[in-house]
């Protein structure tokens, strides 16, 4: 496979965990619109279930049903399988004892044109990151709160 390296957009994982075993389908319909809008492209698509007793079994599309994963079956054909078994395995240690995941990992073709923009200049990544929701939430609040004690 060649690579062409203008073409490339940044690449990043989800872990996205479930209670229980049993996965709806619910999330497929979003990723579906943002593949249509070609803001990212579905590199590999994992899914794992732990037991109680901390096993787990890892799936992919073709395994499981519909019903299960929606329409995310249609994506195993055109992926990349950037994940490797030792993956798998590091990224189910994240995920609790009776629950279900899906483990997404894309490019962001959004971000492919500006990425090779940065190159062309000479430039490179030097670091990158993502703050969680929760974080951002916690200091809005925390913001508000200050905003609200400073006006009594």
């Amino acid at each position: 496979m060649t690579v062409n390296v203008d073409e490339l957009g940044p690449v990043d994982w989800i872990v996205v965990e479930f209670p229980g075993t049993k996965l709806t389908g619910e999330i497929a319909p979003i990723i579906d619109d943002y593949v249509a809008r070609g803001l990212i492209k579905v590199l590999d698509l994992v899914f794992l279930r732990k037991d109680q007793d901390g096993s787990f079994e890892a799936f992919e599309a073709s395994d499981l049903g519909e019903g299960e994963i929606g329409e995310l079956r249609g994506y195993e054909k055109d992926l990349a399988m950037v994940l490797s078994e030792q993956d798998v395995v590091d990224l189910a240690a994240t995920i609790e004892p009776g629950s279900s995941a899906a483990v997404l990992v894309w490019e962001n073709l959004w971000a492919a044109p500006f990425g090779a923009a940065v190159r062309h200049a000479g430039g490179q990544l030097a670091a990158s990151g993502r703050i969680p929701i929760q974080a951002v939430l916690a200091a809005a609040e925390a913001d508000a709160k200050e905003e609200a004690g400073e006006g009594a």
